[in-house]
């Protein structure tokens, strides 16, 4: 039961990285990083939890 878990887990978090580096190349966080110097929130927090949904799917997978 917890393969299909860690799979879905793993798949979740590359879609959430994708989703997070496309969120950091749009206008609104060009228009964040020309006045603050780093990318919307949105974008930092996808890509974070993307990461960290893709570590614990691939924890899950090889264990």
């Amino acid at each position: 039961m917890g393969k299909p878990i860690s799979l879905a887990l793993l798949v979740v978090g590359i879609v959430l990285i994708v989703l997070g580096v496309n969120a950091a190349a749009s206008f609104s966080s060009d228009i964040s990083r020309f006045f603050t110097g780093s990318p919307t929130d949105k974008a930092i927090w996808m890509f974070l939890g993307g990461v960290a949904a893709s570590i614990a799917g691939l924890v899950g997978l090889l264990r």
